[in-house]
């Protein structure tokens, strides 16, 4: 018998090519309306390009909706921060710091809190895993941030949210994951005390 040759094996994609995802296309979504919202393009050319992303199979064909937009924060790229209480506690903020796409914080015995209101993030959104443990772990955001707690496990600590759903343009929204075990998890707005500081000393553009 002849010897068949070997079927040539499937070369990967180019990237461009490779298919979009539900994710993929939302990010787009929200980086089309946060332009409209600063004035970058107008509701008619909005609405065409929305129409397009929802309608687009590849991540070429997005990356053409938003090659004359400023590119996202790069912010998106940087590894994970992690808190952890321990004994004597932890914090990130109130001061500006730079925001990843993922912050882990474990509440330990100390607790931990993750200041938000200072920071400028142009990130569409921005995970928080929170596991209260001990001593819990809160989370401040400034007003106009919104928050998704869907994927929450309250634990014995109980989660409490008291922020509102009304989500400013070009703002990151907060999905939070993990679990409140003993300490529970806290995430809320500036109290007064937070706002009367934020208004005495506003942060600096």
């Amino acid at each position: 018998m002849t010897a068949q040759p070997p079927e040539p094996s499937p070369r990967p994609a180019p990237p461009g090519e490779l298919r979009a995802s539900h994710d993929d296309r939302e990010a787009v979504v929200e980086q089309l309306r946060d332009a409209a919202a600063e004035g970058r393009i107008d509701l008619d050319e909005l609405d065409s390009r929305l129409e397009l992303a929802l309608k687009s199979r590849t991540h070429a064909e997005l990356a053409v909706l938003t090659a004359d937009l400023p590119k996202l924060n790069p912010a998106g790229s940087l590894p994970p921060l992690v808190l952890k209480g321990g004994m004597f506690g932890a914090s990130q903020g109130p001061g500006r710091w730079e925001v990843p796409g993922h912050v882990i914080a474990h509440g330990g015995v100390g607790g931990v809190k993750v200041d938000f209101t200072r920071v400028e993030c142009r990130l569409t959104e921005v995970v928080v895993e929170a596991y209260g443990e001990t001593s819990g772990v809160t989370i401040v955001i400034p007003d106009g941030w919104a928050a998704d707690t869907s994927g929450m496990d309250p634990g014995r600590g109980g989660l409490t949210d008291t922020t509102t759903p009304d989500r400013l343009p070009g703002t990151p929204l907060i999905r939070l994951a993990g679990s409140g075990g003993a300490g529970g998890v806290v995430i809320r707005h500036p109290n007064r005390r937070e706002q009367r500081k934020l208004d005495s000393n506003p942060p600096q553009k």
